[in-house]
Formats: structure tokens, sequence, C-alpha cells
């Protein structure tokens, strides 16, 4: 993730700090994401509900996905992290309010997290005033009767509940004053942060973060049916570039040749290569991309044959076990530390389709593996591929 950029080298730096290795909401660990403007780190499930929230409230950004500039680094620096901030939005947490855990559901950690009515009401309350603190004053405070309140640096606090704002003077609180709700919630108003830790909407423009690598590839991903649940959203833990290199001895699927091309599954990714034409000894040398979920299985290979005017023949099939190549690249980590070196081996058996047992390598810095499948439920065909394992912060 660092490489030759300084900046990402601090945002990561901040990432290992202890407070940051839990999400800053429900505690869950290793969290991915992060909050931008709030200059918090979060896990995949409350990023969901941060993003409901919109960007102007929470700019949800991958840590390792996404593009970040100098200025939303600094944002994170300067806050310190996600006990630093919580120190601020979390200060005073009534009666009857609790955490999200990182087992809660989507429900739980909304109702914590967004603005719903009697919802986070948890600002220290000696943002108010600045240096000066209004602690007194929370006894006054009814935990079903909380006010929403704003301030205005100089003036004092501001009831922004009704029709006309009502100002309260610096000195005059009164118990009269707080039978409205105390503030909306830990996030989204925001008028106590730094004017640099804020984000300005700015209409008609599209946010950075609807063009956001990470969104991308997760909105790709999202059914129609779950447009708004978090449930619905994947997380990655990086990408494998496939090399389809030939095919050895095809079937025949026209009447002396087939017009062969392979088409790659993961989830719900599906990817192909090129037809190619009156060839049982195809050679693609086509790189393919493929990105692998947190909850990744095998990849599924088939071979068709294109017809134009039916449906295409299938010529064989083929899974792809990367279990291997993952976990022995994860176990070493940094592949441009070593030198070349074998760390891994897929084994042949009966119940796959390797012709011989596949080695996983570094090699050049890189995590790569070799592979010669022969091809299933067909009466002949092998493929022969060049896999490398991406991770998300190369």
């Amino acid at each position: 993730m660092d490489g030759c950029f300084p900046g990402k080298r601090r945002l990561k730096d901040l990432l290992l700090q202890s407070d940051n290795r839990v999400c800053a909401d429900c505690g869950a660990p290793d969290p991915k994401w992060a909050s931008a403007n709030i200059g918090v780190f979060i896990c995949l499930k409350c990023c969901g509900v941060h993003r409901s929230l919109g960007t102007h409230i929470s700019k949800v950004l991958s840590v390792t996905l996404d593009e970040w500039t100098d200025d939303e680094i600094d944002a994170m620096v300067e806050v310190g992290g996600n006990a630093s901030a919580n120190s601020i939005y979390e200060a005073f947490i009534p009666e009857g309010y609790s955490k999200p855990r990182a087992d809660s559901g989507h429900e739980e950690r909304a109702k914590f997290i967004r603005l719903d009515g009697n919802f986070k009401v948890f600002f220290c309350s000696c943002l108010f005033f600045g240096c000066g603190s209004i602690l007194n004053i929370y006894p006054l405070v009814s935990n079903t009767e909380l006010s929403l309140l704003g301030y205005q640096p100089g003036v004092g606090l501001i009831d922004i509940d009704g029709d006309d704002d009502a100002l309260i003077p610096r000195g005059e609180v009164s118990v009269s004053h707080f039978v409205f709700r105390f503030c909306r919630s830990k996030y989204e108003l925001q008028d106590f942060l730094k004017p640099s830790l804020r984000i300005s909407s700015i209409p008609h423009k599209k946010s950075s973060l609807q063009s956001s690598l990470s969104w991308k590839i997760m909105d790709s991903f999202r059914s129609s049916s779950s447009s708004q649940n978090v449930e619905g959203m994947v997380e990655f833990i990086g990408m494998l570039k496939v090399k389809v290199l030939k095919g050895t001895n095809l079937a025949i699927r026209d009447m002396l040749s087939s017009d062969p091309y392979v088409v790659l599954t993961l989830g719900h990714q599906k990817i192909q290569t090129t037809v190619v034409k009156s060839n049982l000894n195809p050679v693609w040398n086509e790189e393919l991309m493929l990105s692998v979920p947190q909850d990744f299985g095998a990849v599924k290979l088939e071979v068709y044959d294109h017809d134009t005017f039916s449906a295409d023949d299938i010529m064989g099939e083929a899974e792809v076990d990367i279990q291997p190549m993952i976990t022995s690249a994860m176990a070493f980590g940094d592949a441009g530390m070593f030198g070349n070196m074998q760390i891994g081996k897929w084994l042949k058996s009966n119940d796959n389709a390797l012709i011989e047992d596949s080695t996983v390598n570094i090699i050049d810095g890189k995590v790569k593996q070799e592979v010669s499948l022969k091809l299933q439920n067909v009466e002949s065909g092998e493929i022969s591929l060049d896999i490398e394992w991406i991770p998300l912060d190369q």
C-alpha cells in the first residue's frame, strides 16, 4: 500500500495503532475502511451504514483500494485515531444506549450510527463552549427528551429543531431548552469538528466516493434486491491475474473443428477470452482479472465452442483451487522481500483436474503458479494457465 507513496505509509502507520485495529463503532477486528472526514477506521458492515448517511456526513474510503488525497490523509492523522475520535463522539452515552458488537445485526448497527430520532447523543460536553465545560447541564437533560442543538462560536447554543432558530445565549441554559433532543447523532451534525475535517456538500457534482475503485467493485456485485442492504456488499482481499495460455487437443463440436473460448467464474464474476476460429489447439495468451472476495471458493473454468446461430456448445470444464496459493501468499506477506523460491503446492489427486502437481512460487517478487488442467465431462482437452496473486496493497 505504501511503496513510493509516503502518504499511504502514514495512513498504514496510523492503522497499525492499537486503537485502530478494531472498528470504531462495533469493535470488529481488522477494519479495512475509514471515514476520511470523521477520522475513524471502520469495518465493512459499519461502512455500509456510514455510506447510507451520505458523503456530506461520512466519506467512506477503502484503506487499500481507494486513492487518498494528501488532505484526506492529513485529516485522518490530525484526528489521531479511533480512540481520539471516540473520546469526542462518545464522551456522553446516556442510559439505555450501548454500542453495537462485532456480531450485531444491521438494524442495531444502523440505530447506533445513523440519525433516527433518539440516536447517538454522545458529544463531548466541553466542545460546546471551547475549553469551557457545561457538565453541570447534564443532570438537567432527560435521556428520553433530548434537545437538537447546534453551537454558534462566540454566541452559544442554538435550538435548530423548530422553524425559527431559537438562540440560547451563553449562561442562560435551562431545563426548558432541553425538552427537545439533545443532538442528532454521533456523526450527523459535525458542528464541533474542525472545519478541515468536515465535508461540504457540493450540489451537481459527483462525489469522489461514487467514482472510487472500491465502490465500483462493490456495486458491481450488489444485486438489485439488496441495494440498501450491507449484507449485499462484498469485501475483497486481493486479485488474481489469470493468463490463459493455450488449449490442447480440444473436443470437436463443429463438422471438423471448434471455435473455442474460455470462461472463468468466481462468485458473481464471469470473464472470458476471445474466440479462436477453427482450432483444436488454440493459443490465447490472454490475461483476465478476477477480484477475490474474503469468502472465496474455487475458480470455475469452462471451455465453449462459439456458434453463430445456436447456443454455444460446452467443450469441458474444470475447477481451480486457489486456496493453496492465497494461503501461501498471505503467510509470506510481502513477496518482494524474498528471493525466488517455492512457497506452496496444489497436489494432483483423483478429486481435481490437475495433470500434475502445481507449485506456488515467488518469482521476481511476485506470487505465481503454473496450472495444467485436464478438462472434465468431455472426451478430450487440456488447458494451461499462469496465475498471479496481486494483494490489495500492491
